[in-house]
């Protein structure tokens, strides 16, 4: 990584909660390709003050986690196609003070739906109501599924989101699910929750495949009980690194090699892994 100087160009990440994975990711791939930039995770005191900061000071590219995934929408300037449809944000680029905000989450879920070729027939479970289940509620229906029941405890919120994508809400996850997907930040390291999973170990066994956004640890406890069960699983460390990438693209204009994409996976999750 270069020496920090005038001309270093800065990306950020907002998160009430922030993990180092994005900045582990970014910062190798910055220095695999000769880069003069830098990548710093923030947790804001004041939303509206940071994005205010990162327009005046010309900060390029800014990753947006929970719980700011919708509340940031009016601070920007314009919703790419990928924002707009879902109404939730996780990466605003800066061009000249002109904040555009994107959602690499829905894609990065579409794409690892179809690269695991998940039967789009499962009756799935989805644990959740907020941005992040926003873009995954759209990518399973985009996906073809069509029997998917959104669990949250907001009734408001959870059957609002599953009537705007034509699908159930309930209070509590239906027996008989096939496809799991914790949506929500219990199991994320750091929080009061971090041991806790939303489904029942019997559950999990009842299931034929489990996903779970949570990016930090690769390995939480549904991922966890998961494996133990024999289960296909796609984990939070998928989606963060694939919607790492489209934003890396976003933020730089370069394409990394899958090798450089690895290697930059690889790292992250072994550095996490020891932290």
């Amino acid at each position: 990584m270069p020496i920090l100087n005038k001309d270093m160009t800065l990306c950020i990440s907002l998160a009430a909660r922030p993990s180092n994975n994005g900045t582990l990711f970014h910062n190798h791939l910055y220095d695999q390709l000769g880069l003069n930039w830098i990548y710093k995770a923030f947790a804001p005191t004041d939303l509206a003050q940071a994005i205010s900061g990162v327009r005046g000071l010309g900060i390029r590219g800014t990753a947006v986690s929970m719980p700011y995934k919708e509340a940031v929408i009016p601070l920007v300037d314009h919703l790419a196609p990928s924002a707009a449809a879902i109404e939730s944000v996780n990466t605003i680029v800066n061009d000249n003070g002109v904040l555009t905000a994107h959602n690499t989450d829905y894609t990065a879920v579409v794409e690892l739906l179809r690269t695991h070729e998940v039967s789009p027939a499962l009756r799935t479970v989805v644990r959740g109501s907020g941005g992040m289940a926003k873009a995954v509620v759209a990518a399973l229906r985009d996906s073809g599924f069509g029997d998917v029941v959104v669990v949250a405890r907001n009734e408001s919120a959870g059957r609002k989101l599953a009537e705007a994508y034509g699908f159930e809400w309930a209070q509590e996850t239906v027996d008989g699910a096939e496809l799991l997907i914790n949506v929500t930040p219990i199991g994320m390291a750091g929080g009061q929750d971090a041991d806790r999973m939303l489904f029942t170990p019997e559950q999990v066994a009842a299931a034929q495949m489990v996903f779970d956004v949570v990016a930090m640890p690769a390995e939480t406890p549904l991922i966890r009980t998961a494996r133990d069960a024999g289960k296909p699983v796609v984990t939070g460390a998928d989606v963060a690194t694939l919607q790492a990438v489209e934003q890396f693209v976003l933020y730089t204009g370069l394409t990394p090699t899958p090798e450089q994409v690895h290697a930059a996976r690889d790292f992250m999750l072994v550095q996490t892994q020891h932290s």
